[in-house]
């Protein structure tokens, strides 16, 4: 495999388990992490094979970033700060690194004639409450939180750099992606909520929001097939379940995993789990399966079942 590629977040959740497939499929991939969230660990057997190699620096740098990017011939772009939540009251930090790192990224990509990228954006919160579900690619971007509305705004300058700058450019605007090794998001959030207590669950809002999440190898794929594919200037793709689930049917088969019975829910109140969670988000796959013969083969249930046991194992370490 003669492709140069670098993953910045490597380390991170859908990074790591990324750059453990590229590397075993051959691929010579240097990683680009700060370790903020990222952890080395996630890659220590890919890192003791010689296509693969660690930086510890952040997409901030934009020297960093020119200097890395010589020789380069894809760039895979994951690093963000991920909190929706967080995203409200950390405006300009998230600003900082998604926004203005993602305009460095590309910066430096025109500097070393880099001709491709794919960049992880967000299926779950660019749209907004759009009326339209499923919802395609050609639906308006209205987000409503500050996190969507930094990926929107790193979408459109993917596509400006793109036309100006005649780059390959594939957003990947991604579901809830769920799995090992994940330490956050509302599956994470269930299990040790009731390893603590097993006759209990509190649920954020009413429970009623529907979403379109993914498992963690489907969303490896979508990337390798973005890789494979050529395409010409910049497009977007949704890539999650084509089905939605609501919040109490993760809870039932989060419950349901641990083989516990009789837990009570409560709820916190109101349509939303917090201030910009979107309260019905699912997409429509059909442009990813034609364009990228892509599409999920792991169903939600069974995604659940095999990041709960993998919970279950880490939770005996």
């Amino acid at each position: 495999m003669s492709e140069k590629i670098l993953v910045t977040g490597g380390c991170g959740f859908i990074g790591s388990n990324l750059v453990n497939k590229l590397v075993a499929d051959g691929y010579s991939v240097n990683v680009l992490d700060d370790l903020s969230t990222g952890k080395k660990e996630y890659i220590k057997e890919s890192l003791r094979e010689k296509n693969c190699s660690l930086t510890v620096g952040s997409i901030t740098n934009l020297s960093l970033l020119e200097t890395l990017l010589a020789g380069v011939d894809v760039v895979i772009h994951e690093a963000a700060k991920p909190d929706v939540r967080a995203s409200t009251d950390n405006l300009f930090t998230d600003f900082d690194t998604n926004v203005l790192g993602t305009l460095n990224v590309l910066q430096a990509m025109v500097k070393n004639k880099v001709p491709k990228i794919v960049f992880a954006s967000s299926g779950g919160t660019v749209y907004g409450e759009t009326e339209v579900i499923p919802t395609p690619e050609t639906v308006p971007l209205a987000p409503i939180s500050h996190y969507g509305a930094s990926k929107a705004a790193c979408e459109q300058y993917v596509s400006s750099f793109s036309s100006l700058h005649n780059l390959e450019a594939i957003s990947l605007r991604l579901g809830n992606i769920f799995g090992p090794p994940s330490n956050h998001g509302v599956m994470y959030d269930f299990f040790w909520k009731l390893k603590k207590d097993p006759t209990s669950l509190e649920i954020l809002g009413d429970g009623k929001q529907v979403k379109s999440y993914l498992y963690i190898s489907d969303c490896v794929d979508a990337h390798i097939q973005s890789l494979k594919s050529t395409i010409t200037g910049h497009m977007t793709f949704n890539i999650a379940t084509s089905e939605g689930i609501t919040v109490n049917e993760v809870a039932n088969a989060i419950v349901k995993s641990l083989g516990l019975t009789e837990v009570k829910y409560t709820y916190t109140g109101g349509e939303r789990g917090w201030a910009g969670d979107v309260k019905k988000a699912v997409v429509d796959i059909s442009k990813a399966a034609k364009v990228l013969s892509w599409k999920p083969v792991t169903t939600t249930e069974l995604g659940i079942q095999k990041y709960v046991k993998w919970l279950k194992e880490e939770n005996k370490k």
